[in-house]
C-alpha cells in the first residue's frame, strides 16, 4: 500500500509539473508532490540528455542543438516555472510592496516579465552552447538542484497567500525528511559522476557545492525581496537557479 501511495504521489508530480501524458484511471494524490520536485527534475534533465545525445548523433550543430534543448525544456514543463519568472519580475518591478501581489497575480504579462523570461532564455541557451562535455551530467544536476531549491524555499519561507496554487505544497511538507529526499537524489547522481570520473572528484564536488549554494541563495533572495514565496516565486527560483548554474557550470574545470 505504501508503494502504491508513493507511485501515485509521485505520478501526480509528474502531471503536475511536466506535461507528460498521464493515465486518467491512476489515483493520483497531489497533496505532497513538492517532495518529488528534484527526483521530476532528474527525470526531466535524463529526458532532455537523450534528446540532446540523439542530435549529437546527428552531427547537428552544438548552438542549434542547444537551442532546440532549451526550447524543449520550456515545452516539457509546459512553461509552468518560466511564467512564474515572468510574473514575479513583474511584481518587483513596482515600487509599491503593497502592490506587488497584485500585479503578480495579473495574467496580463508586462515589460519586465517579458524581458526577464528573454533574459533566461538566452542565458541557458548561450550558457548550454558553452559547455561541450558532460552534458548529459549538467543537463540532470542543473534541472535537479532548481527544483531542490524549489523544495527548500517551499520549506524555509512563508506563505504570502492565504489561498493560491502553490499553497498546498507548503501544507504537504514534511520537515527535514522531504528536503533529505531530494538531496539524495542528487547526490546519488554526483555519486555516480565521481565513480565514472574519479580523476574529477574534486570539480565535482567543489560544483555541487556551488549549486546547491546557488539553489538556496536565489529562494533567499525573492524572500528578501517579497517577504515570503508565492506559486510564481517557486518558479521563479527553479528558473534563475537553472540560468545561474548553467553559467557556473562553463567556468573550465582545469
Amino acid at each position: 500500500m505504501l508503494l502504491l501511495n508513493n507511485l501515485n504521489s509521485l505520478l501526480a508530480a509528474l502531471a503536475f509539473y511536466t506535461c507528460c501524458p498521464i493515465p486518467t484511471k491512476s489515483q493520483l494524490d497531489f497533496s505532497r508532490i513538492a517532495r518529488w520536485a528534484p527526483a521530476i527534475g532528474l527525470l526531466l534533465g535524463g529526458g532532455l540528455s537523450l534528446v540532446d545525445l540523439g542530435l549529437d548523433w546527428l552531427q547537428m550543430p552544438i548552438s542549434i542543438r542547444s537551442s532546440l534543448i532549451v526550447v524543449l525544456w520550456i515545452w516539457w514543463t509546459g512553461g509552468l516555472h518560466l511564467d512564474g519568472a515572468m510574473d514575479t519580475a513583474d511584481g518587483l518591478a513596482v515600487q509599491d510592496p503593497d502592490r506587488r501581489l497584485t500585479v503578480m497575480t495579473d495574467s496580463v504579462t508586462g515589460a519586465f516579465g517579458a524581458m526577464v523570461a528573454v533574459v533566461i532564455i538566452l542565458l541557458k541557451t548561450c550558457a548550454l552552447a558553452a559547455i561541450t562535455h558532460d552534458r548529459v551530467w549538467v543537463l540532470l544536476l542543473v534541472a535537479g538542484w532548481s527544483r531542490w531549491g524549489q523544495v527548500l524555499s517551499i520549506a524555509l519561507y512563508p506563505y504570502l497567500k492565504a489561498e493560491g496554487k502553490g499553497a498546498f505544497h507548503r501544507q504537504g511538507l514534511k520537515l527535514p525528511q522531504d528536503i533529505l529526499l531530494g538531496l539524495a537524489f542528487i547526490f546519488a547522481v554526483t555519486g555516480c559522476q565521481i565513480y565514472l570520473q574519479p580523476q574529477n572528484w574534486l570539480v565535482i564536488g567543489l560544483r555541487s557545492v556551488a549549486s546547491c549554494g546557488i539553489s538556496a541563495l536565489v529562494g533567499y533572495y525573492f524572500y528578501r525581496k517579497l517577504g515570503g514565496h508565492t506559486g510564481d516565486t517557486y518558479g521563479a527560483v527553479v528558473e534563475w537557479t537553472e540560468a545561474v548554474t548553467l553559467c557556473l557550470f562553463t567556468i573550465p574545470s582545469n
